[in-house]
């Protein structure tokens, strides 16, 4: 009888797929960090494998050690930082105090967000006493056209959105071109958007833009609660008050322009 020694699998995965299998694999633990056994499991690597890996990320201040746990580090931030418009961060700094405003009065979870492309970028998000299940986060991005906040923001710049195939996060969600334009059209009109399940089954937006000085919606604020939680409607008031009182804001800061 003769027995034969089993060959180990070869993974023949280039080694950036691995490193970027590695940096997915940290999931919602990235700041906290997560052990080289676990990381190789979840990217499916061998152990070996993941700790070269990681060893060639760290290196590069891609991921950083935190005692035997390695977490994502400054360079995959900063990276991520320059994604985006660099006038995002001072939009944020600058309305801030405009999204308090808006909690304080409706104390509802609140979006402040900025368009990038076709999708829409939340730059700050403060949450109700009833925290709404919204697929929002803090840097996180979403198909504009799916969202209240987006929807404030495309109906006041280019038709790239149109031109673009539509992709639905919900049964609810506007996929048809024309029926967009035709929201869009509305937007423009009333000044205020809303998302009906669009981007999330049960929840219910109302959102308005920001505009800079040269009338350029650069932002837009929203108030977001489980469905038949708010009167949208109701809310129209206080939401444009508080946009335009940002708008003035923006409007003296003179933000300058972006590519």
């Amino acid at each position: 009888m003769t027995t034969s020694i089993a060959e180990p699998v070869r993974d023949d995965r280039a080694a950036v797929e691995k490193a970027i299998s590695l940096l997915i694999a940290f999931g919602d633990q990235a700041s906290t960090g997560v052990g080289v056994s676990e990381l190789a499991r979840r990217a499916q690597l061998s152990k070996s494998t993941a700790f070269r890996v990681l060893g060639m990320l760290e290196r590069n201040g891609v991921v950083e050690r935190a005692g035997t746990r390695y977490r994502l580090g400054a360079r995959l931030h900063q990276l991520g930082q320059a994604v985006y418009a660099p006038e995002h961060e001072r939009v944020r700094d600058l309305l801030l105090p405009f999204l308090t405003d808006l909690y304080e009065s409706t104390h509802h979870t609140v979006h402040l967000a900025a368009l990038h492309h076709t999708d829409v970028v939340y730059l700050a998000k403060l949450y109700g006493h009833r925290t709404a299940a919204a697929p929002s986060q803090i840097g996180g991005r979403l198909p504009a056209h799916c969202t209240a906040v987006g929807k404030a923001l495309l109906a006041h710049t280019t038709a790239e959105a149109l031109a673009r195939p539509l992709c639905g996060l919900t049964p609810h969600s506007i996929t048809d071109p024309s029926r967009l334009a035709d929201e869009l059209a509305a937007i423009r009109r009333t000044g205020i958007a809303y998302d009906n399940q669009e981007s999330r089954i049960g929840l219910s937006c109302v959102a308005a833009p920001v505009f800079d000085h040269r009338g350029r919606a650069i932002a837009a604020m929203s108030v977001a609660a489980p469905l038949g939680r708010i009167d949208t409607h109701r809310l129209e008031i206080g939401l444009r008050r508080i946009c335009a009182a940002a708008s003035r804001t923006i409007g003296r800061s003179q933000l300058p322009r972006t590519a």
